[in-house]
């Protein structure tokens, strides 16, 4: 069977969570078609078995095989126009043949069953739909835009980028972007999938539909609301559902031969057996039977459920799969190779050693201090990480004037009647980027920065060695000792470090050439050639940036290394559930076709095992949409 697949008071009363949208059984037409088919054979039935004139059920009967069959038989003329044979067409040919016959009641059931089979078939599909598309209810259809001192509620189509919104406790956040004023509470579970709120500060990234808890945020529009990460998510599963797996598409390179045997072999079945003498009625619905129960409709039906609603369950917890294609080829993965910056560590450097000059009567938190008020102006990385080290230790940070910044020299301001400097120092290890920090020409000590490692980063590459069953390889081009110290504290040993974007592209290439299929993770910038290379790439990113999507097949938008492989345990077990339906679909249509060939099967049974195999195969592919299918097992 085919199938289309000013802030305000801190508290205030949280606003619900609209519910999943869900499509109604009667809005799809193919439901009500199959109801209608349903009512007029229920009301034949009894008149049929009861005795009565023809004429009363006759009608009915004729209502029900034009209500259930007139949208297949459309279709499958349609195919057979372009030269393919759809099995819609088989299984109305089929009825017909039976009502031809006289069994008349017999091609009604198979009708409405076929047509109740479909309009199950478009429930399921609708729904795996359903459980992304829902993701924008969440988003607000107002917001409050600041403008010139003053607030005005637009829509939230109308925002721009670089608008400021405020967002009041317990209102939803309109657009994706980044505060700029205030602290709060912000659930993104929708997003990301975290349970516990997350506290956002300005500098940090908010997302559109996430739901502001307690206190007022002003946000700056970092992205077209057209294009935030929920329409992202709802576009790319769409995409993903236009899009064949290797494995469909020889599926329906077979079904096309298949078909085409089968109507060879049912009219085998019906002639030869007439040539031997057998009654015409026996031979004919024999015939009919053959071609109902070795119909490939549960085949056909096998691979895209399970791709599709992995592909929705993985952009419920904010990993983008472009489509079923990527997301069967991260199920092939045998290896994987990571790079540093922005995928193991976070991207961002932290203080991680005050080190006061001897004899400068200077301690660790008055230098740290010292040079926290200096660098306060600056935008720079350092300057935020060392700004944040000094808040963290509740350091009181002066007011600085005179600022001047001079990149590659560092920062000059006058802190309390003393010009201060910090600037970066020649480190030859490279492990480390360390500040200088002088007073009126003075060093009184340095600062030693590294990049944060994630949190996450150990657990992740200890499951993608557990997946693939080796370690993965750190390509880098950083410094050996920086990429040293991530390795080790990730237990990494396959290590290569100063590589250019070319070379990161063709160590994947020399592993691919190898044998292994390689899944790559990058941040999605300069590793886009190496994202290219590999069998399968995975992008890390909050943003979601325009080059990991045309590069990767799959982007991590909660910015969380162990979705990765996550998003590969579920493409592993949706692979598995392919090969389950295949098994399952090919014995009920060996089983019933030799049968229906060695012995007799009743035509009704023979409907009821076909379309009830084709039922379980689709609802079997909908297992993955449930919540615990991204767990690990």
């Amino acid at each position: 069977m085919s199938t289309t697949l000013a802030p305000a008071p801190q508290a205030a009363p949280a606003v619900p969570v609209p519910p999943r949208r869900r499509t109604r059984v009667l809005a799809l037409p193919e439901a009500r078609w199959a109801l209608v088919s349903l009512l007029a054979f229920l009301a034949a039935l009894p008149l049929d078995l009861g005795g009565a004139p023809a004429w009363t059920y006759g009608p009915l009967y004729a209502a029900a095989y034009a209500a259930g069959g007139w949208e297949p038989a459309l279709a499958g003329l349609r195919a057979l126009r372009e030269k393919t044979l759809d099995v819609d067409l088989l299984m109305i040919v089929a009825a017909l043949g039976a009502a031809a016959i006289g069994q008349v009641l017999d091609g009604a059931l198979l009708i409405v069953i076929f047509a109740t089979s479909g309009a199950l078939e478009a429930l399921a599909t609708a729904r795996t739909a359903d459980s992304v598309r829902g993701l924008l209810d969440l988003a607000p259809t107002t917001a409050t835009r600041v403008r010139d001192g003053g607030e005005e509620t637009v829509p939230t189509a109308d925002l721009a980028v670089g608008d400021l919104v405020l967002v009041r406790p317990g209102e939803r956040i309109g657009a994706d972007g980044t505060v700029v004023e205030g602290t709060g509470d912000v659930d993104q579970a929708t997003i990301t999938g975290e349970s516990v709120p997350a506290l956002k500060r300005p500098g940090d990234d908010v997302f559109a539909g996430t739901l502001n808890g307690t206190g007022a945020l002003r946000v700056r529009v970092g992205r077209d609301p057209a294009d935030s990460v929920i329409a992202r998510i709802v576009t790319l599963v769409e995409e993903a559902s236009r899009t064949k797996a290797p494995t469909q598409l020889f599926v329906e390179k077979i079904e096309q031969r298949y078909s085409v045997g089968v109507v060879v072999a049912t009219l085998a079945v019906f002639g030869v057996p007439l040539a031997f003498g057998a009654d015409l009625t026996d031979a004919l619905l024999r015939a009919m039977t053959f071609m109902i129960v070795a119909s490939p409709c549960a085949v056909v039906l096998a691979t895209m459920p399970p791709l599709l609603s992995a592909v929705a369950n993985a952009g419920r917890h904010g990993v983008l799969v472009k489509s079923a294609v990527a997301m069967e080829r991260l199920g092939e993965i045998d290896a994987a190779a990571l790079d540093k910056t922005g995928t193991l560590t976070e991207g961002t450097p932290e203080v991680t050693a005050v080190r006061p000059a001897a004899g400068r009567g200077v301690g660790e938190d008055a230098l740290l201090a010292l040079a926290a008020a200096a660098e306060h102006p600056s935008e720079h990385p350092l300057a935020r990480a060392i700004v944040s080290a000094a808040r963290a230790r509740g350091l009181r940070v002066a007011p600085a004037e005179d600022f001047t910044a001079v990149p590659g020299r560092g920062v000059t301001a006058v802190v309390d009647g003393h010009t201060v400097h910090v600037g970066r120092a020649e480190t030859p290890e490279g492990a480390e980027t360390t500040v200088r920090v002088t007073r009126d020409g003075t060093l009184l000590g340095t600062l030693a920065l590294t990049d944060r490692l994630r949190a996450d980063a150990a657990p992740a590459t200890a499951a993608l060695t557990a997946l693939t069953g080796t370690a993965p390889a750190l390509l880098t081009g950083d410094h050996e000792a920086a990429a040293a110290r991530v390795a080790d504290a990730t237990g990494l040993t396959d290590v290569r470090a100063g590589l250019l974007p070319e070379d990161k592209a063709e160590a994947v290439r020399e592993r691919e050439r190898a044998g292994r299929k390689v899944l790559f993770v990058g941040d999605g910038v300069n590793d886009a050639p190496a994202l290219a290379a590999a069998h399968a790439g995975v992008a890390m990113g909050r943003a979601g940036s325009d080059l990991a999507l045309e590069t990767a097949d799959a982007v991590v938008v909660r910015d969380e290394l162990t979705a990765v492989p996550a998003v590969v345990r579920l493409s592993r077990r949706a692979r598995r559930l392919v090969v389950q339906n295949l098994v399952v679909a090919g014995a009920f249509i060996t089983v019933l076709v030799l049968w229906d060939l060695i012995g007799h099967l009743p035509l009704p049974l023979g409907v009821a095992g076909h379309e009830g195999s084709t039922v379980l195969v689709g609802l079997n592919g909908l297992r993955l949409l449930r919540e615990r299918a991204w767990r690990p097992e």
